[in-house]
């Protein structure tokens, strides 16, 4: 099963992108974050074109939201709510074989990492927070798949410049030890990590401000896929070539700032 995760950052807009890397990459499942309509806008019918009939979304207009379209068919849709904010950053489905999948889009926190003074990075702590307590409930035989764009790049080589990046919103040390614990209330299985260890770089993102984002190649991890327990066998069998950062789309024209993010499991 072979399943993408990509912050689109408006679906919309990159239709013709997402087209392209379907035809090319063909991945079962495609989980999107940042789709910037409402249910309705959702370019449904270019994903059926394209053989992704089965479809999941949680939209919301001009901001976040999240979809699931997939080969495979989708049971048991959820759409769940964080922080009581009413937005549109989660939606999770069940595939075939027992295997959960959840799509998230963690809030990305503003510019200061002060809750205290930053709403924004206050609500993305309590997020995190949140997330942390609702997979200590998850039992360790669930066969279980996260994704998505989690805003945090929680090891020293995730980001281009740890000592630079200390203070900046996405790797301060609040946020990674946030991340860690989303990660032990399940025993998340990193694959990223797991196939290809440190002190090797891995970015998923690059910003939009830089004039040569590949020459420059200050990048950041922020895009992630974590298994649960009971199917690390199952995502780490295929080895380092399971594990795919499709970089090259984000030199493409008019491009997400994110790369996709594809993994490989022997189900």
């Amino acid at each position: 099963m072979k399943i993408t995760t990509w912050n689109i950052n408006s679906v919309r807009l990159r239709i013709d992108l997402v087209r392209k890397f379907l035809a090319a990459h063909k991945p079962d499942v495609l989980c999107l974050q940042e789709i910037k309509c409402l249910e309705d806008n959702f370019p449904a019918k270019a994903f059926c074109e394209a053989g992704y009939e089965h479809q999941a979304i949680s939209g919301q207009a001009g901001y976040h939201g999240v979809a699931i379209v997939s080969r495979l068919a989708l049971k048991n849709v959820e759409k769940r709510g964080f922080c009581e904010k009413g937005d549109c950053r989660h939606i999770a489905a069940s595939l075939p074989g027992g295997v959960r999948i959840h799509n998230f889009y963690v809030p990305a926190g503003g510019d200061e990492p002060d809750p205290t003074v930053n709403d924004k990075f206050a609500h993305k702590l309590d997020f995190l927070d949140e997330m942390t307590a609702w997979f200590s409930d998850l039992g360790p035989r669930k066969k279980s798949i996260l994704v998505g764009d989690l805003n945090v790049a929680p090891t020293e080589n995730d980001v281009w410049s740890h000592k630079q990046l200390l203070k900046v919103v996405s790797h301060t040390p609040v946020e990674v030890e946030k991340l860690h614990n989303v990660i032990a209330s399940h025993g998340w299985v990193d694959v990223a990590r797991e196939l290809i260890p440190e002190p090797e770089k891995l970015y998923t993102w690059w910003s939009y401000r830089a004039r040569d984002w590949r020459a420059s190649n200050r990048g950041r991890r922020l895009d992630h896929i974590w298994v649960s327990p009971s199917l690390k066998k199952q995502a780490l069998s295929g080895g380092r070539n399971a594990y795919q950062i499709h970089d090259e789309a984000r030199g493409w024209q008019r491009p997400s700032d994110h790369a996709p993010v594809t993994l490989t499991l022997d189900l």
